[in-house]
């Protein structure tokens, strides 16, 4: 497992793209990074389990919730699909929920807020478009970095 310190990151990659500071650390990770896979889905976590369960080794998937603090898109199931399928992290633009068991697992997880209630599964969201959150357009293929500090994009992996 890999740690990144962003700071350093922003030091030595001065094109990285820094997101607003929005998000808070809830995972058993507290830093990590990888390749982008995007899914964009309000309020319906349909697609956030499909693609956990799948083979993430090396990557982070970023959600856009379109910021919605009603339900949660991520919990402590799907938080363990992703370990399981060896994801490096998850950052949602939106609420998480079962904090406590995230916090255990051995996986990022960067979200606006918890919140108790379930996401309802309609089956709808897009995968593998280019998302803009906190004014940072971040595209499916790119790279993200986060730590206590914050979140970072980049066309390219860093080391």
């Amino acid at each position: 497992m890999a740690t990144y310190v962003t700071p350093d990151l922003c030091d030595a990659y001065p094109n990285v793209r820094v997101l607003t500071p929005m998000f808070k650390n809830f995972g058993g990770r507290s830093s990590f990074g990888g390749q982008v896979v995007t899914v964009k889905c309000f309020e319906d976590n349909s697609r956030v389990k499909e693609l956990l369960a799948t083979e993430g080794t090396g990557k982070v998937l970023v959600v856009d919730g379109g910021g919605s603090l009603r339900c949660a898109l991520l919990g402590d199931l799907i938080g363990d699909s992703a370990v399981k399928c060896g994801w490096e992290g998850v950052i949602v633009y939106g609420a998480v929920r079962d904090v406590d068991a995230l916090a255990q697992l051995d996986l990022g997880v960067q979200a606006l807020s918890p919140m108790p209630l379930k996401s309802v599964r309609k089956g709808v969201g897009d995968v593998g478009l280019t998302l803009e959150i906190g004014g940072v357009m971040i595209a499916n293929g790119e790279y993200i970095y986060a730590d206590n500090n914050g979140v970072i994009v980049s066309t390219d992996a860093l080391t």
